[in-house]
């Protein structure tokens, strides 16, 4: 994990600079393992966000928005009853630990004056955010209880006397001298990165390789300056934040790192590095944990769908010879006088096709002649009727698949508040059953396109899903603006708010298009423009569905970079 204790002494540095004195005016809880607190200090509004994500637990100021849910979990409530209005009193690293203590100054029910204390546990799937009294030591409450059940060494509950993590009996990196250090390796056993990790607290694998490389095959004097050097960095408070890609995968750390090779960007803040190493990721991990039943619903019914139409198509082709069935029908009843019961065939004048003269019709020997030519003109109509019925079919599976399609590709760009779009959606759609009225919210939210600015500071307003599409379409855009769309490719409607459009916006609109749809890895993704004024939405047509006209077509790639400028780039003043 990146995240040890040295980059927790960067982080909690930069925090205790920025944030102590600061007043707590805000808290809002927008995960079940993550806090947004607003603070106002030093006369700028800062948002720290404070996470227990399983996969992704961290402390850092943060320029991320947020979506928050309509009703405050209780963790959330108890701690605006406790927090907002606060004053930052300290904030402080428990050692090298991973271990951070918020404390803050506030008043209790009777008006007197309190602190109360958050403790910020960083331990993977292990980890915790409390609030408790650190006078008493007494816990109000947890955003992860844990129950004697689930550990019997220490127990995160309402009223229960907090219990700090187990020690792991390590020596502090901060305060060992160079005899102790040398003498503490079992250097013919190897593994030296492996060894200072299980010696030193604070020092995460990557740290710990680091100082190895750095050492080189050299002596135990060599492996102990490369050891100081970057402790006295770590006690001076002199970081360099980066961010290491390789082509496999991307680390950051408190410096740049010498024995991964690969891409390095470097911040000037800890809190920026992490904010842009985790944007993203904690936010898409929590909408995969939300949509893995429903992409898996709808996966299913687009399998059904094939399915379907695989056995109406098989019926189609037998449907096929439904004229044949007509024919020899007919044939058989201008000779009826040349067959007789328990006949297996006969062989007839055909007067349909001159070209062949006579033909051999199969019989039921069973049925007499009349019954014989009856059986067909029977096949005939009932293919007939099944033709024209099973092209219906085949045209409605196709229809509700590529709506299907399309609702999955809006699910993997979606937050979890256009996931509760979709989610009422397909509701009304019939293809879930509605939610009990308990489980639903108390007012559908809004329609909120998603609005970017191009490179000349037009306006792009892009619908991520069809609720969106169908608002941003017909009601938000004016009928002279330009409507984009991926070419018979599912995808979001895309729209320029402006009369007149430059060749840089369009393209860059119509790489939105491209990204934004289910081509988004393809190359060379048609998409069509034209103006609102040419889309129509057919009567009784499902959401998100249009018609268009006098279009034309570009092709783009999506450049991932480019996409990124633009969804970041603010408005222009």
């Amino acid at each position: 994990m990146s995240f040890d204790g040295i980059v927790t002494r960067a982080v909690v540095h930069e925090l205790a600079r920025t944030l102590t004195g600061g007043r707590i005016t805000k808290i809002y809880q927008p995960g079940d393992a993550d806090l947004l607190l607003h603070i106002r200090s030093q006369g700028k509004n800062h948002k720290l966000l404070l996470s227990a994500h399983p996969a992704y637990p961290r402390v850092q100021l943060t320029e991320a928005p947020a979506d928050n849910p309509a009703e405050p979990p209780m963790f959330c409530m108890l701690l605006r009853k406790h927090g907002e209005g606060g004053i930052v009193e300290s904030i402080e690293q428990v050692g090298l630990e991973r271990i951070i203590h918020l404390n803050f100054r506030t008043r209790d029910e009777l008006g007197d004056e309190v602190v109360r204390r958050l403790v910020i546990e960083i331990m993977g799937r292990h980890s915790n955010i409390i609030l408790m009294d650190p006078q008493s030591g007494i816990i109000f409450d947890g955003i992860r209880r844990v129950t004697h059940a689930v550990s019997q060494y220490r127990q995160i509950l309402p009223g229960v006397v907090y219990l700090a993590p187990p020690e792991q009996n390590k020596l502090n990196p901060l305060e060992v001298d160079q005899n102790t250090f040398i003498a503490g390796f079992d250097y013919n056993r190897g593994r030296l990165d492996k060894q200072i990790v299980h010696r030193f607290t604070g020092i995460g694998p990557l740290v710990a390789k680091e100082i190895v490389h750095r050492a080189g095959p050299g002596s135990r004097e060599q492996l102990w300056q490369a050891f100081d050097e970057l402790m006295s960095q770590v006690r001076a408070h002199h970081y360099e934040p980066a961010i290491i890609q390789t082509d496999e995968k991307s680390v950051f750390s408190a410096w740049p790192l010498s024995h991964i090779r690969g891409e390095v960007r470097t911040f000037a803040s800890m809190s920026t590095c992490l904010d842009t190493f985790f944007r993203g990721k904690a936010e898409r991990d929590r909408v995969r944990q939300q949509t893995h039943d429903l992409i898996r619903k709808l996966k299913n019914e687009i399998e059904k769908n094939e399915k379907k139409i695989e056995v109406l198509q098989k019926e189609m082709a037998e449907a096929e010879r439904a004229e044949e069935y007509r024919t020899w029908g007919e044939l058989l009843t201008a000779h009826l006088h040349q067959i007789r019961r328990g006949d297996q065939e006969v062989k007839v004048i055909n007067y349909y096709d001159p070209e062949t003269p006579e033909i051999t019709i199969p019989l039921d020997p069973s049925l007499s002649p009349s019954e014989n030519a009856q059986r067909f003109f029977k096949k005939y109509n009932k293919w007939k009727s099944a033709k024209k019925w099973n092209a219906e079919q085949i045209e409605k599976a196709r229809e509700e698949n590529l709506y299907l399609e399309s609702v999955l590709v809006q699910l993997e760009n979606s937050t979890l508040r256009e996931v509760e779009q979709i989610r009422d959606e397909l509701e009304e759609e019939g293809w879930l059953k509605p939610r009990q009225k308990k489980q639903r919210r108390k007012k559908a939210d809004a329609p909120a396109p998603t609005t970017v600015y191009s490179s000349d500071g037009t306006p792009i307003l892009i619908g991520k899903n069809n609720k969106q599409n169908d608002y941003l379409t017909h009601q938000l855009a004016a009928p002279t603006d330009t409507w984009l769309h991926t070419k018979d490719i599912p995808g979001s409607h895309v729209v320029i708010r402006s009369k007149k459009v430059s060749d840089t916006t369009l393209k860059e609109a119509a790489m939105l298009s491209a990204y934004f749809s289910k081509a988004r890895e393809s190359s060379q993704v048609p998409v069509d423009f034209t103006l609102v004024k040419h889309v129509k939405k057919p009567s009784g047509a499902r959401p998100g569905f249009v018609i268009y006209e006098h279009q034309k077509t570009l092709f783009i790639t999506p450049e991932e970079e480019k996409i990124r400028e633009l969804l970041n780039r603010k408005k222009p003043e």
